[in-house]
């Protein structure tokens, strides 16, 4: 697969809310739901990560 300039950015997005949500669910004590969904610009499903209280 080749990587793009947008994919890259997305990647890395993707690496640092990974490393923060953890951290600022254990602070506020919401439920964390993941959901997969398919992205037109990589061409492939990614992990969608959100926080409900």
């Amino acid at each position: 697969m080749k990587l793009t300039r947008r994919g890259f950015l997305v990647t890395a997005a993707a690496a640092t809310t990974a490393r923060v949500v953890p951290q600022i669910a254990a602070r506020t004590g919401g439920k964390r739901v993941l959901t997969l969904v398919y992205d037109k610009g990589m061409g492939s499903m990614r992990a969608v990560e959100r926080l409900v209280y």
